[in-house]
Parts: structure tokens; sequence; C-alpha cells
């Protein structure tokens, strides 16, 4: 494993249900370690670890996980998938069924952010929408 950053979510269900769940979720996650303490993900090239932690603490939306999505087929998956049980919310924003908050984006959002041209119709459409539709941003 290369020295990288990577997030450890203190959970607060069993971790091996929440891994099988990533794992189902994202096609091309393995588990690289595991133990009754902690599992080690990686999920489309980034590692997430699990902590069996117990509920001591709960997720906020203060911290989210970002899925940037070539398509809208790969939007609507991931949407549809992670927060299936859990919430939905504003600008490509959900909650999964274990507190996670996660973001659904097109991988074009930034660049049309920042472009001058662009942006103030980007921001006035994600804000009208909870799932983010790609053509509605062009």
């Amino acid at each position: 494993m290369k020295n990288n950053i990577y997030p450890c979510l203190w959970m607060q269900t069993d971790i091996q249900e929440a891994s099988e769940f990533y794992l189902h979720v994202f096609k091309d996650s393995i588990i690289i370690s595991s133990n009754p303490m902690a599992v080690l993900l990686q999920i489309k090239g980034s590692y997430l670890m699990l902590l069996n932690g117990g509920p001591k603490y709960t997720f906020s939306e203060a911290i989210s996980l970002v899925i940037p999505c070539e398509t809208q087929e790969e939007i609507d998956e991931y949407w549809h998938k992670l927060g299936e049980s859990g919430s939905y919310s504003k600008c490509g924003w959900l909650k999964d069924k274990y507190g996670v908050s996660w973001q659904v984006v097109p991988a074009i959002l930034n660049k049309l952010m920042n472009d001058p041209k662009t942006s103030t119709n980007v921001i006035y459409e994600l804000m009208q929408m909870d799932k983010i539709i790609i053509e509605k941003l062009n």
C-alpha cells in the first residue's frame, strides 16, 4: 500500500455487513485487509477504512465522500444504490443507510462551476435538483 491519506469511518454497525454493502455498490472495490476491529477497502482506487467503533460517534454532513461520475448512468446507479434505505438531499448529496454522506456528481462539475460562462446557470440548476441531471447543467 502506498503512503496515502485515507478516511477511517467510525461505524456504529457491523463492519463486515457495511463492507459487503460497499463491495456491492462499487463493482471495482476489494477488501485489502479485514479483522474484527477494522476493514480496509479499496474503492475506485482509493482506500477507505471502516472501524468497528460502536455508538460513541455519529456522522454528519460536515464530511462527505465525493464520487465523480462520467455519465448519467453512473450517477443514477450510485444515487440509487447508496441512497436505498438512506436519505436524499439537494445538489447530489445523500446519506447511505449507515449515515455516511456522499456527493454523487458529474466529473465535469468542477470545470463547469469554474467557467464564468456557465457557473451562474450551473449553480442555479444545482440548487433545483436532488439527483444531478448532467443534461440540465450544460
